[in-house]
């Protein structure tokens, strides 16, 4: 071969090498503003150059490596912030239950002390009052019993939902963990 020949080729070579460095670039611009996946093969797919050149090239595994890098980053950071934003969701909702709870028992505490002082007055009217006294004051016991149910129930409920946004907040943060370890895992090509 002729050394014009061979200078000739290497300057193609060079060119060309120069032109994929190019185009890898874009595509790691294009990807990042599409906020797609910075992977080697996504790079080489868009940039349409071989997998091959990007290892064996050191300026497109330098460009490609440092854009995987920033990229892992960024999902880190977003899956962080995403975490801590269900995180104080679910706790806000179980602190918010926690003190329902907490307003209901004393107020089924309220009642039931209420209802025992009322029926301390009942059998003391029951001695002394008549008849139809009796009846009404039965009546007014029958109601305030019913009332005590309703409460019991209510706080039955209240403890359910309590119990549920615990699970609830358990299951997030198990989920959270698994998705953070995916994440921290290296890209594999």
């Amino acid at each position: 071969m002729k050394p014009h020949a061979t200078t000739a080729a290497i300057e193609a070579r060079r060119r060309q090498s120069t032109q994929k460095l190019e185009q890898v670039e874009n595509a790691i611009g294009q990807l990042r503003r599409e906020r797609g996946r910075l992977t080697v093969r996504a790079v080489a797919r868009r940039a349409g150059v071989s997998v091959t050149f990007l290892y064996e090239n050191a300026e497109a595994r330098t460009l490609v490596n440092n854009a995987v890098s920033v990229s892992r980053t960024h999902q880190i950071r977003a899956a962080h912030a995403e975490h801590e934003q269900i995180e104080a969701s679910w706790r806000e909702r179980a602190l918010n239950a926690e003190a329902e709870l907490g307003r209901t028992q004393k107020e089924v505490f309220a009642q039931r002390q209420q209802i025992g002082e009322l029926m301390g007055q009942l059998r003391d009217f029951d001695q002394m009052v008549p008849g139809e006294s009796v009846q009404a004051l039965t009546t007014e016991n029958i109601t305030l019993k019913r009332r005590v149910q309703q409460l019991t129930r209510e706080h039955r409920t209240l403890q359910e939902r309590l119990e549920g946004a615990r699970s609830n907040l358990r299951f997030s943060d198990k989920r959270i963990a698994d998705l953070e370890a995916q994440l921290l895992e290296p890209n594999r090509p």
